[in-house]
């Protein structure tokens, strides 16, 4: 049974500013450096008239994972993460996130929303976590979903400073 993970972050800036974030390859390239852990790299970058398809690859050094996680993979996590943007429709944008832990029968996926929030805007991902392997499926997909929290929560600061400076 697949684990939800809901995030929600508030940030001081337009819809239209942290899109138009979002669908700048520069911006990507950015976060990779500083988010992106070691070997970050982008795979590819499509861009369009307001939309974005992103591929990257991240990884996870072992020594930065449980145990419980390292004892039925061991070795670095390579993690293939793609994120899709919509066009800009009024002051929502939509988009879809997907990553998959190569080597392991596990995926995490969901979707993105970014509306105005008071003087604001409030960016919403909705997903499920996903690893199917018996007896350990449930324990890992806790652990996945906390990471992925703790790396939402990095993203956001990355994406505030990134607003700011623009």
């Amino acid at each position: 049974m697949a684990r939800r993970i809901e995030h929600s972050a508030h940030f001081p800036h337009t819809v239209a500013t942290l899109h138009a974030a979002f669908i700048d390859e520069h911006y990507w390239r950015a976060w990779l450096q500083e988010v992106g852990g070691p070997g970050a790299k982008l795979d590819k970058v499509a861009v369009g008239e307001g939309t974005i398809d992103v591929a990257m690859t991240q990884s996870v050094p072992a020594e930065h994972l449980p145990s419980m996680v390292t004892k039925i993979r061991p070795g670095d996590l390579i993690i293939s993460r793609t994120e899709s943007w919509q066009a800009l429709q009024g002051a929502r944008a939509e988009g879809t996130f997907s990553a998959k832990v190569d080597g392991t029968p596990g995926q995490l996926r969901g979707t993105m929303s970014l509306t105005t929030d008071g003087n604001g805007s409030l960016l919403v991902m909705e997903g499920e976590v996903e690893v199917k392997l018996p007896v350990f499926g449930s324990k890992i997909e806790s652990v996945i979903a906390g990471q992925v929290i703790e790396l939402l929560d990095a993203e956001k600061d990355f994406t505030a400073r990134w607003t700011a400076s623009s």
